[in-house]
């Protein structure tokens, strides 16, 4: 976890994030990707352990990041290089939409269970046992509703992110998994040309 320091309206509706990333500022360069939240931001300036982003109203107001404040905890998470291990589901840092968690409720087996509310056109998206990010962390769908999906939470995960601080209502990132996006485009596609296939009805003569 990192911690917002600051939020500051530069010119027009451009902002300066600046975010203390801890040990994650190491070896942080300007112009990296850092993922923020889920949400890919680009490194502009970097003093010591403080890195600033520049950020566009656009993602504000379609993310949580708009919603935070001087003090704010956020997920880190610098790019995937290719030689590197994939512990996880592949995350682009482009953000589906927002969810409202629902629950928490605590399980027998140690884990803890979040129900977070999403909208249909995310939902779609999803398939039990599927991926998807929330606020940046990589998770396996538990299961799926109609307006709803829940995932179990280790202890691990809810000390070392910004999950063990969510509360009911609270606001958070959603990033489906990139390849139920192409399926989905594919599927519709193709019952669109299906559609269009189909010869008109004929008139009936009396």
């Amino acid at each position: 976890m990192a911690t917002l320091l600051s939020t500051k309206q530069l010119k027009g509706k451009t902002y300066s994030l600046v975010i203390d990333l801890n040990e994650t500022a190491r070896g942080v360069r300007i112009g990296d990707s850092i993922s923020v939240n889920g949400v890919c931001l680009t490194v502009i300036k970097k003093t010591g352990r403080n890195v600033s982003f520049q950020v566009i109203e656009e993602t504000l107001n379609r993310t949580n990041l708009g919603r935070l404040g001087e003090g704010s905890k956020v997920n880190v998470e610098r790019s995937l290089t290719l030689n590197q291990r994939i512990s996880g589901h592949i995350l682009t840092g482009h953000v589906d939409g927002t969810g409202k968690v629902r629950s928490i409720e605590p399980q027998n087996d140690g884990s803890t269970r979040m129900q977070v509310t999403a909208g249909g056109r995310l939902i779609e998206l999803m398939v039990e046992k599927g991926a998807v990010a929330v606020d940046g962390v990589s998770l396996t769908i538990v299961d799926v509703s109609h307006d709803w999906f829940s995932v179990c939470l280790i202890p691990h995960t809810l000390k070392a992110t910004t999950l063990g601080l969510r509360h009911r209502s609270d606001l958070v990132n959603v990033e489906a998994d990139y390849i139920g996006k192409y399926v989905l485009k594919l599927a519709n596609t193709h019952r669109k040309t299906l559609n269009q296939a189909k010869p008109s009805p004929k008139l009936k003569m009396n």
